[in-house]
Order: structure tokens, then sequence, then C-alpha cells
């Protein structure tokens, strides 16, 4: 690694100022995405401002029953909260399945949010890489490209976002709360992560120097306790997902229908997917596997597979039909 600043921030106010101010500053949360990628050449910050100690690591109710989570709340400690696991499931089995333990206890939920791409290229410093570096190139098109997405990729990038939590709190129609140079904002997080387009450089919609401090969740319902997240790997510890679906359902129990319904897909596209497509075709259907299948075909219609990951467009329809078919299981 090659030399660095260190800064430990007291406030927020003081991370956001210290990063704003040198545009060689980033912010250094757990450290498990960018130490990770100091260590192999990929990111070479000159200031890491520390921001793994400030007061943001609380997880509170708000009104009408939704959670404020902190920026610095711990994945581990996340996954384990009480009102987490009983109104949000789907999220604590995001997080359970998205490390190792001793990665949990270290992960922050704004770095988890944050963190990027595991494509090998984008990793290995002497390969092209327009994420790494613009305009060089993307090696991973015609490379070995079986782990890359087949939603929403461009010419320029082909990777896909590595997270299990996004994909989760995206279901779970969450909002993330941000600080900068020109004060505090607020957006969905559908609209926090960005596709590649001619700049996969930019993960997010971030400027530089604003910092998430917290994730909302909204009111706690019936379809948020009736979610679940389910992850295909290539081995059952410790592997990034192939393809994983979360989803939260709203069913008329009585007459077998769904009134409302949201999906997001991980492992197939450059950021979390919202999978609408699949979500309208469901709203006011009959709960039955033959209706799940063809919102999930509607939604895959429009993959584009490229030499060695076709798999992921059926695996990602079986996926999509094998969760809501779980959700569903019991209201006969």
């Amino acid at each position: 690694m090659i030399p660095f600043g260190y800064q430990r921030a007291a406030h927020a106010e003081e991370a956001v100022a210290a990063v704003a101010a040198d545009p060689h500053a980033v912010f250094l949360g757990g450290g498990t995405n960018l130490v990770d990628h100091m260590k192999l050449g990929v990111a070479a910050p000159q200031m890491l401002v520390d921001v793994s100690r400030l007061p943001l690591a609380e997880v509170e109710e708000v009104r009408g029953g939704g959670l404020r989570i902190g920026a610095t709340v711990r994945n581990s400690d996340l996954a384990a909260h009480p009102l987490v696991r009983e109104r949000f499931p789907a999220l604590a089995r995001a997080l359970l399945s998205g490390a190792s333990g001793q990665l949990r206890n270290a992960a922050t939920t704004g770095g988890n949010l944050l963190q990027r791409t595991r494509c090998r290229y984008f990793q290995d410093a002497t390969t092209s890489c327009n994420k790494r570096e613009p305009g060089s190139g993307c090696a991973a098109i015609g490379g070995w490209d079986r782990h890359h997405a087949v939603l929403g990729a461009s010419e320029h990038c082909i990777a896909v976002h590595p997270s299990d939590m996004a994909v989760a709190l995206l279901a779970l129609d969450a909002t993330v709360h941000v600080l900068g140079p020109d004060g505090a904002r607020t957006l969905p997080l559908s609209e926090l992560h960005r596709l590649p387009g001619d700049a996969p450089e930019r993960d997010t919609v971030l400027a530089h120097g604003e910092l998430i401090t917290a994730v909302e969740l909204p009111p706690a319902s019936g379809m948020t306790r009736r979610s679940t997240y389910r992850k295909v790997r290539e081995r059952a510890s410790y592997a990034f997902a192939l393809v994983s679906v979360a989803a939260a359902l709203d069913l008329d129990d009585d007459a077998g229908v769904v009134r409302d319904v949201r999906i997001a897909l991980g492992g197939v596209a450059h950021k979390p997917w919202r999978a609408r497509r699949a979500e309208d075709a469901l709203r006011g259907a009959p709960a039955t596997e033959e209706s799940f299948r063809r919102a999930a075909e509607a939604e895959m219609a429009a993959a584009e597979a490229l030499n060695g990951n076709a798999y992921k467009v059926p695996l990602a329809r079986n996926t999509m039909v094998r969760v809501l078919r779980t959700l569903t299981e019991g209201w006969r």
C-alpha cells in the first residue's frame, strides 16, 4: 500500500468537511472492502477519515413502527436485532447470508451499501477496467463472465453489485439519509445506486464528501413481516450471490390473490435490481405457481446474457418462483 494520512472524526459534520475539502480523501467505516482494495492496488486514497466511531450506531424505532438504522451499526448487530427479525425478516436473512461472522462483526450498514464490485478484472490492477480506470476498456467483456450482469449492463461495464443487505432493503422500500457539504438530504434506496452507462466508475449518485448517516425502513406491516431473502451461490459459506431474491408479499388470504408485492434481485445487475415488471404482473393476480412463473418470465425477458452467464436467466426466474411460493405457503 502507498502511504496515507489518517483522521478520526468526532462527529459527522467534521467527517464531511474533511473529505469534501480533499479530492483524495475517503471515508473509512469497517474497512472490509476499502482496505482489501488498498492492498490490491485498486484504491489509493491519500487520506482516510475514520467514521466508524461516530454516534451513528443505534437502531431506533420511529413513528408508525418503522426503524432508523444508523450508518455505523454493525451487520451482525443488525441481523440479531429483535425488531429486525420480527418485522423485517428479509433483512435479517440477507445479512446472515452476506459474509463470514468475523466480517459481519466489522462491516457497517453504510459501508455495506457502498461496497464495490467483486469483478476479478476490477480487482486485478494489471487488467483493463473502466470502473477502476475510466476509458481503459472492460476486460470482462469477452473474458471470464460467469458472474457478470444479465440486466442493465453497458458496453463499458458488465460487473454486478455484491451486497446482500442492499437487495433486501430495496424490497423493503428503504430510504437513505445523507449528509454532505450542502446539508442533509434523503433519497429512496432505489435511487442510490446507478447503472454503469458510460460512467461505470460512479457506483452511486453520491457526490464527493457525502456521507450516509442512516437507513430508514417504513412502518412495519403484514407485508414486511411476510418477507424473505434467498441466495443462490456456488458454495454454502462466504460466497457472493450468483442470483439472489428478496420479496415482501401482501396477500388476500381468503381470496388467494396478491394485493401488493415488492421484489428485488441481486447478482444480476450493476445495482440491486427492482423487479417492477414482475411486480406489475402479480398485483391482482392469483397467488399460484402459474402466476409466479409468468411474472418471473416477464421480468427476465429483458435479460441479455453473455457466453458464460446465460444460466443466470433461468436461475433468476426459478429463484423468484421459489421465493414467492415460500411466502404463500399456508394461505389456503
